[in-house]
């Protein structure tokens, strides 16, 4: 028997599903209704164009006309997404799908998932935890994504390198990737971080910190964003105290997602980089589970998708249209 969890209803955490939250049958009164039951704990869908894309890309997927029951839960914190699994798990759900808020913390729900035979599939991030608590694992390479964007940096060949790094939410895959790359770099190559701080994926917090950054006085001449929203909100600031930025301009700004907005502004020379992260991950996942289904054993523990980077310079119409999202 699994402790109730009380505070499951925290403000921060949305959650509904086809039948309303909380009420998957449980697992004990059998699949009537013919539906698997999934529980799918995502990161806030407001909080980025990736996110959006994520979420509906999910929701567009485990529906009943799919063979599916599908409860929702999100936040963007770690504790409220394990109190939301434990949820999913005393409503007998039969898989539990995850990205997580955070990479760390989660041995313990999911031994308890495994105890209850619910089979659980991360989807667009990594944890830090045994591979034997989960089925499989369909990811973007986070630290190929941010090493192919700093391998692009340095080969652009400036005389010197100062840094605003805008980071994601601290903790997440996305940014423990996307950061390390650009640290090991600033430490080998003698880089400067004019300042390193988290705008939590927002425009308005990224756009706050590059205002800080000009009203000091501090030369910078790179934008490290971790996010297209960040990117954005960076150069919204750079805008308003008219320093140029892109091609041949003063500022090189940089961007992860490849949002079709955001692709536009590469194509339009306004920004220079932008780092694929490729957000439908459903299809995947329909596929596991069916082969689950049928008693199939998955070849692949961890699939990654392939991901590229995009130059201001280089990038096409096509690339735009076929790769934004």
């Amino acid at each position: 028997m699994f402790k109730k969890v009380l505070a499951f209803a925290a403000a921060a955490t949305l959650c509904f599903s086809v039948a309303g939250c909380g009420d998957a049958k449980d697992s004990s009164s059998g699949d009537d209704d013919g539906l698997i039951r999934v529980g799918i704990i995502n990161n806030d869908p407001n909080e980025s164009g990736y996110r959006t894309a994520n979420d509906n890309d999910m929701k567009a997927m485990f529906t009943e006309a799919n063979g599916y029951d599908a409860s929702f839960a999100y936040s963007l914190k770690n504790d409220e997404q394990i109190a939301s699994a434990q949820k999913f798990i005393q409503d007998g759900v039969d898989y539990l799908l995850l990205s997580a808020a955070d990479t760390a913390g989660w041995d313990s729900v999911l031994k308890d998932a495994q105890d209850a035979g619910v089979k659980v599939i991360l989807f667009d991030r990594t944890i830090d935890a045994d591979e034997s608590l989960y089925e499989a694992s369909i990811v973007s390479d986070m630290e190929k994504e941010g090493q192919t964007a700093v391998d692009w940096l340095k080969s652009q060949g400036l005389s010197e390198y100062n840094i605003i790094h805008l980071q994601g939410v601290m903790g997440s895959a996305a940014q423990k990737g996307r950061s390390g790359a650009l640290d090991t770099e600033v430490t080998n190559s003698g880089w400067t971080l004019v300042t390193q701080q988290t705008a939590e994926w927002s425009a308005e917090k990224a756009q706050q910190i590059v205002q800080s950054v000009i009203d000091s006085g501090k030369k910078f001449n790179v934008i490290y964003a971790e996010n297209d929203d960040m990117a954005k909100g960076a150069v919204a600031a750079l805008d308003k105290a008219n320093i140029s930025h892109g091609v041949g301009k003063d500022v090189i700004v940089m961007g992860f997602d490849c949002n079709k907005w955001a692709l536009q502004e590469l194509l339009a020379q306004n920004w220079n980089y932008d780092g694929q992260c490729n957000p439908f991950q459903a299809s995947y996942i329909n596929d596991i589970i069916q082969k689950l289904e049928k008693g199939e054993k998955l070849t692949e523990k961890v699939v990654i998708m392939e991901e590229k980077g995009f130059d201001a310079t280089k990038i096409t119409q096509e690339d735009v249209d076929t790769y934004g999202i």
